[in-house]
């Protein structure tokens, strides 16, 4: 994958990483009475996937996710859980171009981030809600899988993670459209 990728892209990758570390150790955003954080760790992986692609954002999420073990509290278990809930909010747009060729500039028009973000979110539910329920909240609190059901509903995993998902993509979309990021993708 690495081979792919030009000496610059590799280094563009690498500080977009260490954004996305240096929030996480300051810890910028939100933390929810539910035990969620609304931060903006992600939003650099997000930028990486408008820049460079789905390896970029894969790069980028692959090594924020070890920086969030090294350096966050809730080490492997919270940066397995980040890196699960936010793949589907790069990975989902990077299929779309793979099946209908979009290209770079396509994402600038509303319908289209728009639709790929709302399934992107769908999908992150449908991935993010077992796993709290089976994973996450077990180890994290010693709940049973039905006793995690009953403390924490199913909508407010799926709406914490809402709202985190367009929170990364509306941020990363303003960056790289607005302020005129796009300058630097390797892809048009």
């Amino acid at each position: 994958m690495l081979s792919d990728m030009k000496s610059y892209e590799i280094a563009a990758c690498a500080a977009l990483a260490a954004i996305s570390a240096a929030v996480q150790i300051v810890h910028v955003g939100y933390p929810t009475q539910w035990g969620m954080w609304i931060d903006i760790v992600a939003i650099p992986w997000i930028l990486a996937f408008f820049l460079f692609r789905g390896k970029g954002a894969f790069l980028v999420s692959i090594v924020g996710a070890i920086i969030i073990t090294i350096s966050a509290p809730s080490s492997w278990l919270g940066a397995s859980m980040k890196w699960m809930g936010t793949m589907p909010m790069w990975l989902v747009p990077w299929i779309f171009t793979k099946i209908y060729k979009l290209r770079l500039k396509d994402f600038k028009k509303l319908r289209i981030i728009a639709f790929c973000t709302l399934v992107a979110i769908i999908v992150r539910g449908i991935i993010i809600i077992p796993t709290n329920y089976y994973y996450a909240l077990p180890i994290w609190t010693g709940w049973t899988p039905e006793q995690a059901m009953t403390f924490l509903p199913w909508w407010i995993i799926f709406s914490l993670n809402a709202i985190q998902g367009i929170l990364e993509v509306s941020v990363a979309w303003l960056l790289v459209f607005k302020f005129k990021l796009k300058r630097y993708a390797t892809w048009k």
